[in-house]
């Protein structure tokens, strides 16, 4: 297994590794480590202790390579109570995938809090190992660990689970508690999906996640279910959650459509 899911060239440039590697095709990365990566980039271009993430959206320009990428980051809105942000992820000499995040301004005790009182399901003891039944093994799939509470990548229909990564984004570098959500978010309509992987594909062309807090504990988790119409789109909604309690939810739109031949 690879030390971490990029290695690092640049201060702007990162080789994609093995772990980046997502079920459909070696060549291609899973969406979760790139959309972390756009998150750290937009960490480091705007560092503040006084703000928080409180909605980041993903566009899927195109397929994300495991290769090398570039990053950017430009500020779209700056403020000192709330502001917007853009990073951009190329690759080959074209924009693959994109972000923006809109940060606001957070201080002990400035409201009263109203939180969602649901329980969340306690850690499963043992790790799930059983990945897609019909899809070799994959570097991404691996490189996290599994807990399934209710379904498994092994069937079909809604889920819920917890993860953790096994590996650092950068290796000597510790990723943040929302970049520790994001790398597992983006497989929503992977542990939900209703349709077989080898028969059908259904990737997300975006993904949005929206949190009234940052994870606080090691796991993280989320109960995802997805639906899809005849005319080839599908819709994959996520609650997510650590061990403490809910964080928010996700949203994913999906392109659905049956495999190519091979």
């Amino acid at each position: 297994m690879p030390s971490a899911f990029y290695e690092r060239l640049a201060d702007d440039r990162f080789a994609s590794t093995p772990a980046t590697a997502g079920p459909w095709s070696s060549a291609l990365s899973h969406g979760s480590p790139p959309a972390t990566l756009l998150l750290r980039t937009i960490e480091k271009a705007f560092p503040r202790d006084d703000v928080r993430v409180g909605r980041i959206a993903f566009d899927f320009l195109g397929p994300v390579p495991v290769a090398e990428v570039t990053m950017s980051a430009e500020m779209l809105r700056p403020g000192a109570r709330i502001e917007l942000c853009r990073s951009r992820l190329a690759a080959g000499g074209r924009t693959a995938m994109e972000a923006t995040a809109w940060r606001i301004a957070t201080s002990p005790g400035k409201v009263p809090e109203v939180r969602d009182a649901r329980p969340v399901p306690p850690v499963p003891a043992e790790r799930t190992r059983q990945l897609f039944v019909d899809v070799p093994s994959f570097g991404y799939g691996e490189a996290l660990e599994w807990r399934f509470v209710d379904g498994g990548f092994d069937r079909v229909g809604p889920a819920t689970v917890y993860a953790r990564p096994l590996l650092p984004l950068i290796e000597g570098e510790v990723v943040s508690p929302l970049g520790r959500l994001l790398l597992m978010v983006d497989s929503a309509n992977g542990i939900s999906g209703e349709l077989s992987p080898a028969q059908f594909t259904f990737v997300p062309v975006e993904l949005t996640v929206s949190v009234l807090r940052h994870p606080r504990t090691e796991w993280v988790g989320m109960s995802a279910r997805t639906t899809t119409d005849g005319d080839g789109i599908g819709h994959t909604r996520a609650e997510l959650f650590d061990e403490a309690g809910y964080l928010g939810t996700a949203l994913q739109t999906l392109f659905v459509s049956p495999a190519a031949r091979r």
